[in-house]
């Protein structure tokens, strides 16, 4: 029975490590680093306490008066490892980049973000070719729209559409047809900044997009995503 309990315990404990991670680097009262050493720890404890939970329901003597609380833990165990591992999975399927633009060639500047911008990690500026290869070969969907709308309306649909994202507007300048946005991810709350270019195009527009991290190698598909997101919510405008 007390081996029942303790892992019951442990399981709760792991799950509770997993919950606090990422808040706790969003309020500030850890690093980072220390929210994804707390995943880490979560994600070993929890296959830790789900292998042994399940080593004792095969054995009689532990399952003895326990079953219950061995199958709880076995659950929330797996349930905890679950999360940090499809994460890594998800990290693994996609290239550690975390600048994404549908122009690789010449990609929206950033201009009222770069001052939000000074104490990260990765630069403002766009790093080449290196990771305009790796885009395409990962993300080929992600291309400059070309429209028959005049480029005031495509301005105005495309801010609707930042704007019900959720994105943090920065920068609506209908003139030069740029808009800047910043999101804040749900869970660590890290920042990851957007950059509309909207340009006349014949007797229609062009738009580009740019989405970058402002912290992290990869990430782990986001602002690929967030423009896929983007250019739905877009269209959906039509």
């Amino acid at each position: 029975m007390k081996l029942s309990k303790t892992a019951l315990f442990i399981a709760i404990l792991a799950a509770i490590l997993l919950l606090v991670a990422g808040p706790g680097a969003r309020f500030g009262l850890w690093s980072f680093g220390t929210g994804f050493l707390l995943l880490r720890i979560a994600l070993y404890a929890g296959l830790a306490v789900a292998v042994l939970s399940l080593l004792f329901l095969l054995i009689p003597k532990t399952r003895a008066g326990g079953s219950k609380p061995l199958a709880i833990a076995l659950l929330i165990g797996l349930a905890v490892a679950w999360v940090p591992y499809s994460q890594y999975r998800t990290a693994r399927s996609v290239p550690a980049i975390h600048d994404i633009t549908t122009d690789t060639v010449n990609p929206p500047p950033f201009v009222a973000i770069i001052p939000l911008r000074a104490d990260a990690r990765n630069p403002p500026e766009y790093m080449g070719e290196e990771i305009a290869t790796q885009q395409r070969e990962s993300y080929p969907d992600i291309q400059t729209l070309e429209l028959d709308a005049s480029p005031a309306e495509t301005f105005q649909r495309a801010r609707k559409a930042v704007e019900d994202m959720g994105l943090e507007v920065v920068a609506a300048v209908a003139n030069e047809g740029r808009i800047e946005a910043t999101a804040t991810t749900f869970w660590f709350g890290f920042k990851d900044d957007v950059v509309i270019r909207i340009e006349a195009r014949g007797n229609g527009s062009r738009l580009d997009i740019r989405s970058k991290s402002r912290v992290g190698r990869s990430d782990v598909g986001a602002n690929a995503a967030r423009i896929r997101r983007f250019v739905s919510l877009f269209q959906d405008g039509n």
